[in-house]
């Protein structure tokens, strides 16, 4: 048996490396409403691993081994890319992930930078993709508001400050778009991230086929409230436009998108996810759809308010669809999740309802992606693998290295995939069967 295993796997690899693409080839592009590599259409079948890169680092807080195995088990699901975190800021936020990229300096840190060239170099062996988001709207890696406190005196707003209006924060936010200082820092650590050369593989980034894209953002918005919108909506699309366009002058190899959720990140309005995705440098759509955030369904009764949960859900799909048809370009569910039945947070404790919702969103990104586009798949937030809450409050707390998929502001385990999570996993197995066809 092992002997003609043997026989097998290395005919395989004679013939697919017989039939490799050209190099050109071998990136993921843009044609019309698809997303193709290598002369065929590309399934995009994702998850969420924000932290490979910490996982990746030779640094106390690595843990190359466990990357190794958490892509591995992803694989065997039938996972083909990941949505990773690049850039991650020292915050005076509560939340804020540590450690981080890099301060209000020109210095940035050499561990976490090699560790997302580790991560990718994993990636890439194992025939899969990346997305690299390069920025954040949310404080939990520092994003656009530590960008702020870089330049304005250290001066800002707690997201998580439930005596003010939820609004304030994002209202906060909004003012990177228009601060030259802010978007300066910035930018220069784009053109270092994008330039890079990979320190595991030694290709530069922009050659190296494991990235599929570049992104703006996590979630950029124009603002939280109708006032912050109309001042800074015009400074916001100047932001899209020139952001994309920086990155394809350094790398025209590689798609952009900007990350957005749509909808729910536009305050509700379609044309602004319209002239969010308009340029001609943003190749793709993106959307997220969090029905508990979103209040379509409620913590204490989710059974009850599952129904109209998932026909919103349904609204929200089929309206996105619509917006990409209009721009003649792909869209990707790029974040969805649901809580576990009763609120727990418990590996392996009861998803009966979130494997039901699964089911709905990959079934419409399945046969979106079957019809021929411009649905091209989806990413679930998030892959928790073997991670594991440190603290009996589920809480993150800095010098934790046992990463997951639920970031540093929220419960360890309120929306992440465990190892445990059997049936869940199955749900995400068959899914992937299905993309491939």
């Amino acid at each position: 048996m092992i002997g003609r295993r043997g026989v097998l796997a290395g005919g395989l690899a004679l013939t697919a490396l017989a039939a490799a693409p050209p190099a050109g080839d071998r990136f993921v592009r843009v044609e019309g409403q698809q997303l193709r590599r290598g002369g065929r259409r590309y399934p995009l079948i994702g998850t969420n691993l924000w932290y490979a890169a910490w996982l990746g680092a030779d640094r106390p807080y690595g843990n190359r081994a466990r990357l190794g195995r958490e892509l591995d088990r992803l694989k065997a699901l039938g996972i083909n890319t990941v949505r990773i975190l690049g850039a991650a800021e020292r915050s005076p936020l509560h939340g804020a992930v540590t450690p981080v990229f890099r301060g209000p300096g020109a210095e940035y840190d050499a561990g976490l930078l090699e560790g997302l060239d580790y991560a990718l170099a994993e990636i890439g062996r194992r025939g899969m993709t990346a997305t690299i988001y390069t920025n954040n709207f949310w404080e939990w890696s520092g994003g656009m508001a530590a960008y702020l406190t870089y330049v304005n005196g250290g001066h800002f707003i707690e997201a998580s400050d439930l005596s003010r209006p939820w609004t304030d924060f994002p209202d906060f936010v909004s003012d990177f778009y228009d601060n030259p200082q802010a978007l300066a820092l910035a930018n220069d650590y784009l053109r270092t991230l994008v330039a890079r050369t990979n320190s595991v593989t030694g290709k530069p980034y922009r050659d190296d086929p494991a990235i599929l894209a570049w992104q703006l953002a996590n979630e950029p918005r124009p603002a939280g409230s109708e006032a912050a919108f109309a001042r800074a909506y015009p400074h916001y699309l100047d932001w899209i436009r020139s952001t994309a366009r920086l990155i394809k002058s350094i790398d025209p190899n590689h798609l952009v998108s900007a990350g957005s959720e749509g909808l729910a990140g536009c305050l509700q309005k379609e044309a602004c996810v319209v002239d969010t995705n308009a340029s001609p440098d943003i190749d793709y759509l993106t959307m997220h759809i969090w029905p508990q955030n979103f209040g379509w369904v409620k913590r204490g009764a989710l059974a009850e308010t599952y129904d109209v949960g998932a026909a919103n859900t349904r609204t929200y799909i089929d309206t996105h669809v619509a917006i990409a048809k209009r721009l003649n370009k792909p869209v990707v569910i790029e974040e969805f999740g649901f809580p576990r039945d009763g609120g727990s947070f418990e590996p392996g404790s009861a998803t009966t309802l979130r494997d039901r919702y699964y089911r709905l969103v990959l079934s419409a990104a399945a046969d979106g992606y079957r019809a021929g586009g411009p649905l091209a798949g989806a990413n679930f937030w998030a892959w928790n693998g073997e991670g594991r809450a440190q603290h009996a409050d589920r809480r993150f707390q800095p010098g934790d290295t046992a990463f997951v998929g639920d970031p540093p502001q929220e419960p360890q385990g309120l929306y992440g995939v465990f190892d445990a999570d059997r049936s869940t996993q199955k749900v995400i197995r068959d899914w992937a069967r299905a993309m491939r066809g």
